[in-house]
């Protein structure tokens, strides 16, 4: 069965920028299950995968724009130090920070004594990605996989 819109896809990934060691990878964990045509990853990995079966290895490299965009300046903002659970901070670090649209991934710039400053960008915004990709299986997907917009089950959501 061919990858498409509205299947479910189970694959494993590895992503690191070309040359570079990886950065994260599926292979330690359960495959990740995703509803293809639902925006549930990034564009350009999703368009890779279409039309490819269970079975299939391949690479594939997005760019930046297909990926998690380009890089913004003045993404800088000063935070007060009570809003981080992590007592230790320092720059380079990535750390979830609680806002008012919920939890959202930032980057320590700088750390002063009673503010942070954070980098709001994506870490992988502005970068080439380059995917190795290992198709698991591909199957329909339930209706209410489709009505909700996400797997349901093994490897997606419960609820």
């Amino acid at each position: 069965m061919k990858i498409e819109k509205n299947r479910v896809v189970r694959f494993h990934y590895t992503v690191s920028e070309p040359g570079q060691p990886p950065v994260e990878t599926s292979k330690d964990r359960e495959p990740l299950a995703v509803l293809i045509g639902h925006g549930n990853i990034i564009p350009g990995l999703e368009d890779a995968m279409l039309d490819h079966v269970a079975g299939d290895s391949f690479e594939a490299t997005v760019g930046s724009d297909q990926a998690y965009g380009e890089r913004r300046e003045g993404l800088i903002q000063r935070v007060p130090k009570k809003h981080f659970r992590e007592t230790r901070l320092q720059p380079g670090q990535q750390v979830v920070l609680n806002s008012s649209m919920g939890p959202r991934a930032v980057t320590v710039v700088k750390v002063g004594g009673t503010v942070v400053d954070v980098d709001l960008n994506h870490p992988m915004a502005g970068k080439t990605l380059q995917f190795q990709v290992e198709i698991v299986d591909v199957r329909e997907a339930e209706q209410v996989e489709i009505d909700h917009g996400h797997v349901h089950g093994e490897g997606g959501t419960q609820h």
